[in-house]
């Protein structure tokens, strides 16, 4: 087994948190003054299914970032497969010290992965790595309510307790001195898209774990978050937010 539970549920999944093509085109679409050879930085890429379609809309180049390797291996073989080696490479980094140039970027992108950071302090440090007038388009989990029941509540308190609504985020992006373009919430299908395959996983994983106190408790948390969703997900959602820094 891995060595921990979490990468051994999240193994060859083509996804590692909510998300869709359709999406990412969309929040691609509203950046308007990209250069003809973009240089983008994908961080927090998992197997790069957002690299993929974003490497279908530019002719440049993407750096690909995450610290599990094994995420990067499955993106190589892609890559490779594909013939893409000119468009994408990988970095194995963390994103809490990213190992390149201030100022190197035209494009930071990051699917729901800033939130290990923080939604405001990787604003605050990535943006150091964007050009004058380059893009961060970032999507993260946000409330869609303003009131909501008290069990999930609960549950995102414990998990993520900087969860905040879209306008309080939007006002974190100004805070952080970023123009905001534009943003929109991630519809219910693209959750699917990540979930679906994952609670398959966690059934096939049921039985070749039987009696594994570790592994069965981390598959019933897992299914736990599904199960929220199911019930609650008008309540939350991913929210993609399209920034630009200032050109000076």
């Amino acid at each position: 087994m891995s060595s921990h539970p979490f990468f051994e549920i999240h193994k060859e999944l083509p996804r590692e948190g909510p998300g869709n093509d359709e999406s990412t085109k969309k929040a691609f679409g509203m950046l308007s003054r990209l250069p003809a050879h973009p240089q983008i930085l994908d961080v927090g890429c998992g197997p790069g299914m957002q690299t993929k379609a974003l490497a279908s809309l530019i002719d440049g180049t993407i750096t690909a970032v995450d610290r599990h390797e094994p995420f990067l291996r499955e993106l190589e073989k892609w890559v490779a497969d594909h013939g893409a080696e000119g468009k994408i490479r990988t970095v194995c980094a963390d994103m809490f010290a990213l190992p390149f140039a201030e100022e190197s970027f035209d494009l930071i992108w990051s699917e729901g992965a800033i939130y290990i950071i923080g939604f405001e302090r990787g604003m605050r440090e990535w943006g150091k790595l964007l050009r004058p007038g380059g893009y961060l388009v970032a999507s993260e989990v946000t409330w869609l309510t303003g009131e909501r029941p008290a069990e999930i509540e609960a549950f995102w308190q414990k998990n993520y307790p900087a969860i905040a609504g879209v306008e309080e985020n939007k006002q974190i992006v100004q805070r952080a001195g970023y123009r905001l373009v534009g943003s929109f919430t991630l519809p219910e299908s693209g959750w699917w898209e990540y979930y679906g395959p994952l609670e398959k996983r966690v059934a096939k994983l049921r039985d070749e774990y039987a009696g594994q106190v570790d592994m069965q408790q981390a598959l019933d948390e897992t299914q736990q978050e599904i199960d929220l969703y199911r019930k609650y997900g008008t309540y939350y959602g991913y929210t993609f937010f399209i920034m630009q820094r200032p050109e000076s």
